[in-house]
């Protein structure tokens, strides 16, 4: 079985096809948007984690959840996914480890788009 790859290749495609022929500056600015906002979602989770917010855990991972699949970063779309799910069904008891796994998924997806636009 193939693995999923960190970034979508199709979904980077149709973010260029939004705006053809301006030398990737939509996409790279869509990529510098989720670089600065997805750090900041994290912190969120992390700080109603530590003070048992379910609601703000919950906004937190679906805006990462659509951001990630805007960019096609799908695992991480599916670790947020998890995250939101079990944050408004059972609660934040034994999410911390999934928390760790959206951090790692991140790291692989920073490193992706580093690749995919590198810096001017």
């Amino acid at each position: 079985m193939a693995e999923t790859p960190v970034i979508d290749s199709q979904a980077i495609e149709n973010l260029r096809a939004l705006n053809p022929g301006d030398n990737d500056e939509f996409l790279r600015e869509i990529v510098v948007i989720f670089l600065a906002d997805t750090p900041q979602r994290i912190t969120d989770l992390e700080q109603s984690l530590a003070v048992c917010d379910i609601a703000r855990f919950a906004r937190a991972a679906h805006s990462i959840k659509g951001s990630s699949a805007n960019l096609g970063a799908m695992a991480l779309r599916a670790v947020a996914e998890k995250l939101e799910l079990h944050s408004r069904k059972s609660g934040l008891d034994d999410i911390a480890p999934l928390l760790g796994d959206l951090k790692s998924h991140f790291a692989q997806v920073q490193l992706e788009l580093k690749k995919l636009l590198p810096a001017k």
